[in-house]
């Protein structure tokens, strides 16, 4: 199965836009959003494009293929709106010996590793930055922003498919892979 991971749309109609054409155009059966959706947050800029409800209206006519964890900027009025459940801390998929424990980074991240065993793998978000590196035997990833990149990154998502994660730009453009046995 391949698996289209995304994190961080923070309410960019012209960003989620973009990532369901990359969706559709990697063929993936599932689409794993890692949380912050809606709204941009007290942190950040307004993204261009700016705009929730449209960005509603893209998300619930894929439902039926999104799992989804709560980001830092979620709150229970998002589950109202959203046809799908957005409000889980985390989830747990398993992937052969290994477990891949997906949030969004603002609790779990590579400084404060929640309970995984040595080759599972950390999935967040909330940094705005892609990144694969090995903290105390657990592989931690961020597969970046779709629609407001940090520290000199592209607007990117990541692929999972048979063992294989891959950093995209939205356009598609391969900048990053980690493969496991």
């Amino acid at each position: 199965m391949k698996w289209l991971i995304a994190s961080d749309i923070h309410g960019s109609e012209f960003y989620c836009a973009r990532l369901i054409e990359a969706y559709r155009r990697e063929h993936a059966e599932r689409l794993l959003l890692l949380g912050d959706l809606l709204y941009h947050g007290p942190r950040n800029d307004l993204p261009e494009g700016y705009a929730p409800k449209k960005v509603i209206e893209l998300l619930n006519a894929v439902k039926d293929e999104i799992f989804c964890v709560m980001g830092n900027c979620e709150a229970e009025v998002d589950q109202m709106v959203l046809k799908f459940p957005v409000m889980a801390e985390y989830a747990l998929i398993p992937a052969g010996e290994r477990v891949i424990y997906a949030t969004h980074g603002h609790v779990f991240n590579k400084t404060n590793l929640p309970p995984l065993k040595a080759g599972d793998i950390l999935l967040y978000g909330h940094t705005h930055i892609p990144m694969c590196e090995e903290t105390n035997g657990i592989i931690c990833m961020n597969p970046g922003s779709v629609s407001i990149p940090k520290d000199g990154s592209e607007h990117c998502y990541m692929t999972f498919e048979e063992g294989c994660f891959t950093w995209k730009t939205l356009e598609g453009e391969v900048f990053n892979e980690y493969r496991f046995e």
